[in-house]
């Protein structure tokens, strides 16, 4: 539970996470060790939902690295590259895709070379004309918020103040825009 935003700009992709983490029963954790957005090589990962994809994703996956070929279709790659290395190190680390459970179990928000790529439980990768992504509980508070003028920090704040699930201090992270 939480809220993360990434915006594609011309020449950057900024994503910006919350710190609170919720469980089932609405404890709150938040520690500053544990961060939503992780540097993973040339990628940015912001994962909500379930906690175990997350950390796996964040903290295990050895992502492929592009080419200067695969630069020229980062969507492509995303989908035929990077996804099914995620979805192997997913299944490998004890994450179990055949559950029968149709509730959004978890979606990361990823930069890669500058792009934003929303990638959702079935590592299934999607991308939007306007460059604004968010994901978790306040999602769709916050890209309202962003949709009617707001920035990402007042989007966040936001967020908060209409979910008991998302709460600040609020991190960023910037990546430069890979020029094709």
């Amino acid at each position: 539970m939480t809220t993360i935003i990434g915006i594609e700009h011309k020449d950057a992709a900024i994503i910006v996470a919350d710190s609170q983490t919720t469980d089932s029963s609405g404890y709150i954790y938040s520690h500053h060790s544990v961060q939503k957005i992780a540097e993973r090589g040339p990628y940015l990962i912001a994962g909500s939902g379930e906690v175990l994809p997350c950390d796996i994703a964040q903290h295990v996956w050895e992502p492929p690295v592009p080419t200067k070929a695969d630069k020229k279709d980062l969507y492509h790659f995303m989908i035929a590259r990077a996804m099914p290395s995620l979805r192997k190190c997913l299944s490998d680390n004890g994450y179990n895709f055949d559950e029968d459970n149709k509730e959004l179990r978890f979606q990361f928000i990823i930069a890669l070379g500058g792009e934003i790529f929303d990638i959702d439980q079935e590592c299934s990768v999607s991308k939007t004309e306007h460059g604004v992504y968010a994901a978790g509980s306040g999602a769709a508070y916050a890209l309202g918020a962003l949709h009617a003028g707001a920035d990402a920090y007042e989007a966040m704040e936001i967020a908060s103040k209409l979910t008991a699930f998302t709460a600040g201090p609020y991190l960023s992270k910037t990546q430069p825009r890979h020029i094709k």
